[in-house]
């Protein structure tokens, strides 16, 4: 993970790679049995579509977003409010992506903070954009028993 601090704006980003065992537990996990979408999980039925190749689910891309919100910035605590996510470009298994987020706006009476969540992959291109509504706990530590 790297922390970048420009100025006023706090910024946070991750990477990560879903390979394809690690994505196909993951899949086997999500799927419903009954609504499988081949383009997860059908190689030869992905490689005839527009995308040319296995696909990752779109809550596996936002998941990076999500680990990088409850571990990093704003960190431990923080649950997700709302949330407005554009896919924009398809992410293939194996494909290694970056998750980066910003905070935009932090509220002055509570630990709510908005942020600019995005995903590109290795090529820079962007394959999530949006922003979210956070709230952050305030964790203390428990007490020795």
């Amino acid at each position: 993970m790297d922390a970048d601090d420009q100025g006023a704006a706090l910024r946070w980003r991750g990477r990560g790679t879903h390979s394809k065992d690690k994505y196909a537990g993951r899949n086997n996990v999500l799927r419903d049995d009954r609504r499988r979408n081949p383009l997860h999980y059908d190689a030869v039925l992905a490689a005839r579509s527009p995308f040319g190749e296995l696909i990752v689910q779109g809550g596996v891309t936002s998941g990076l977003l999500n680990a990088v919100v409850a571990e990093d910035l704003p960190g431990p605590g923080t649950v997700f409010l709302g949330v407005e996510w554009r896919f924009l470009k398809a992410v293939a298994v194996g494909e290694e992506i970056t998750a980066s987020v910003e905070v935009v706006t932090v509220r002055d009476d509570k630990p709510i903070c908005t942020l600019a969540t995005t995903v590109r992959n290795a090529g820079g291109e962007v394959c999530l954009s949006g922003s979210a509504v956070t709230y952050t706990v305030p964790l203390t530590e428990r007490k020795a028993d």
